[in-house]
């Protein structure tokens, strides 16, 4: 079992450019979300001169804040792209420091709006999360979403940005597996430990 301090350590210790797939077990779902949270827009977000993007396709950018604001993470270190509270019919307070789209069906929006907040803050460490990968599968053909991953994590690594994926483990398909394996340097099992690329 991956502990919170042991994530945490291993993520800060991931080479700039790198991306990682976090697996999370669906039976202890609540638990695993947290401790991914507070390892990547805690532990390694709030480091000097590190701001945190989440690209929010499965749980809405109320939630996710809500999270950060429990554990004291600074406003000013974290930005959502929010691709499911439209859907969710949960838009009616917008956060100030959330984008909102319509829909998980946006890649191209999606990776627009990750590039813009990159280059608004030059000089800083970033980290991406996108949760999750199961959740952009459901609303997006296998094709386009291979496309929008490895056009994304390429241009990501190349700014040396910190990916980190979010995947549900059992809920996935060979095809989602076969992705992650592709595009992924490392993979963390919440579950039980470290697996292989």
């Amino acid at each position: 079992m991956v502990t919170e301090s042991d994530l945490g350590e291993r993520l800060r210790r991931m080479p700039p450019g790198s991306a990682v797939a976090l697996r999370l077990d669906p039976a202890r779902y609540a638990d695993h979300y947290l401790l991914a949270i507070n390892a990547t827009v805690r532990d390694v977000g709030i480091e000097t001169n590190a701001r945190s993007i989440y690209v929010s396709v499965t749980n809405p950018s109320a939630l996710v804040w809500s999270i950060a604001q429990t554990l004291d993470v600074p406003p000013e270190r974290l930005r959502i792209v929010d691709a499911i509270s439209h859907i969710m019919m949960d838009y009616r307070n917008p956060l100030p420091n959330a984008t909102y789209l319509e829909s998980p069906r946006m890649l191209e929006n999606i990776m627009l709006r990750v590039e813009y907040l990159l280059r608004k803050e030059p000089g800083q460490r970033h980290i991406v999360v996108i949760d999750s990968v199961n959740s952009l599968a459901i609303h997006n053909p296998t094709k386009l979403l291979n496309e929008f991953l490895h056009i994304l994590l390429n241009n990501l690594k190349a700014r040396q940005v910190l990916t980190v994926l979010l995947a549900v483990r059992d809920d996935s398909s060979p095809a989602i597996d076969q992705l992650l394996a592709l595009v992924v340097d490392e993979t963390i099992d919440l579950g039980e430990g470290v697996a292989p690329p």
